[in-house]
């Protein structure tokens, strides 16, 4: 993986990783949740307490689907532990899960149909349902039982993975929305985008309580509101709002992403594929 681009005003927290390119980007991600899921994997077998599960929130778009289609690709596809990881969603729009603008149906076809995934270990939100109240009060019922017992008032993911709007929105948390203000429920109606659409979200509490939180921003348009977020310019936008208390957040940008930060970025190196310290993902 990249070295953390460390230069003054941009970022100086050391979380941001700059990569040459989308694809690059994806294969940097893939190995970033594949060292998650095995270090989680490893931790759980020395335990031997309670029920093996790592769980991983994933997001809809581009950027999401060329990691998704990395991770169940050679060399993570032999390497992950798919045994232990269930898959939720982490912003659903509402529609059938045919259309092409479902993320549900993005994930199924570049995770769930191409690697060994249970099919009991993915865990989509339920857009037949009469309504979007109706699908994300269903969903916080899925999300309690599969965290039953979890200590605190939100799940803790092992991981989210969420992308970064131009407006500076991230899951179907859009600027100026209400469900900014939600601090007790874990899933919410919402509506937003362009043109605007209902939708249901993770709230702001469920992503801050996660392990970690991996913003994946590719592309010109995001440079901007990249630069804002990692400066604190950001302000009340909603991914500057994402800050686990207990956890980590890491941005992967590509080089079109990071062109407005100040400084040189590092050369890239390719993330996975030998297993070793950095270059496995966990760096």
């Amino acid at each position: 993986m990249a070295d953390p681009v460390t230069h003054a005003g941009d970022d100086p927290s050391g979380r941001l990783f700059v990569l040459s390119s989308p694809e690059e980007l994806a294969r940097a991600a893939a190995g970033r949740l594949w060292g998650i899921a095995r270090e989680r994997a490893t931790v759980l077998g020395r335990t031997g307490k309670g029920t093996k599960r790592v769980s991983l929130a994933l997001s809809g778009g581009r950027t999401p689907r060329l990691t998704l289609a990395a991770l169940s690709s050679e060399p993570y596809r032999d390497r992950f532990p798919w045994d232990l990881v269930h898959f939720y969603q982490v912003d659903e729009r509402w529609v059938s899960p045919g259309d092409p603008a479902s993320n549900q149906r993005m994930l199924r076809e570049s995770l769930m149909s191409c690697a060994p995934v249970p099919p009991d270990h993915f865990h989509p939100v339920d857009t037949s349902l009469p309504d979007p109240r109706e699908g994300a009060r269903r969903y916080e019922e899925t999300l309690r039982r599969a965290f039953r017992g979890t200590p605190g008032d939100f799940p803790r993911f092992d991981a989210i993975l969420l992308g970064l709007g131009a407006d500076g929105h991230t899951a179907s948390l859009f600027p100026g929305s209400v469900a900014l203000e939600e601090e007790t429920a874990w899933v919410v109606q919402t509506e937003g985008g362009d043109p605007p659409a209902p939708r249901v979200t993770l709230t702001l509490p469920v992503l801050n309580a996660a392990s970690q939180v991996i913003f994946l921003v590719s592309g010109k348009e995001k440079a901007r509101v990249l630069g804002e977020v990692l400066s604190g310019r950001g302000g009340e936008l909603p991914a500057s709002r994402v800050s686990p208390r207990r956890g980590k957040v890491t941005f992967l940008a590509d080089a079109a992403a990071a062109s407005l930060l100040g400084g040189k970025s590092p050369p890239a190196r390719r993330a996975g594929g030998n297993g070793r310290g950095k270059e496995d993902g966990t760096g």
